[in-house]
């Protein structure tokens, strides 16, 4: 039972996660948006502004911010689903929490392909991210540290407790 409440309190956590960070993106939507364009600008580095791959086009920018919000929002309302649904079945038996803890393993998916496939694959990657000194430690560094204990917590959350 309390590796169950664990569960329920890591996967309440992630939603918390989601909703806190969709809430300062949405408040902060200029900001969301210069640091998206700043990314897809690569003007942060040396050199980046004339790289190839570099663009300000505004489709591009406002994809890439409501790509961010959007999944913040669909991680962290699955996660709350989840929570929920664990704890209506935390008494239940092992099939019954198997069951309940699906829409939370979605959240965390959903959660875990923003950080890794937006931040370090389309932004490290494909925007060179990782050349900016302004915003490595901001962006990358934070989504790597996000991305890994969601993970965790979606990996252990899958596991059996019985």
């Amino acid at each position: 039972m309390l590796l169950r409440v664990a569960k329920i309190m890591l996967v309440a956590s992630v939603a918390l996660w989601g909703f806190i960070g969709a809430f300062h993106n949405l408040i902060g939507w200029g900001e969301t948006l210069g640091a998206v364009a700043a990314t897809t600008s690569m003007a942060t580095f040396d050199g980046g502004a004339a790289r190839w791959q570099a663009t300000a086009n505004p489709i591009v920018i406002w994809a890439g911010a409501l790509f961010i919000l959007l999944s913040k929002l669909a991680a962290g309302g699955l996660c709350a689903l989840g929570a929920l649904r664990m704890w209506r079945a935390r008494n239940g038996n092992a099939a019954a929490f198997a069951g309940a803890r699906q829409a939370a393993l979605a959240g965390c998916a959903i959660a875990v392909i923003l950080l890794f496939g937006g931040f370090i694959v389309v932004a490290e990657g494909w925007f060179e991210l990782w050349r900016s000194a302004a915003m490595r430690e901001e962006a990358l560094d934070a989504a790597f540290r996000y991305g890994g204990m969601i993970a965790l917590i979606g990996l252990l959350v899958a596991t059996g407790d019985e």
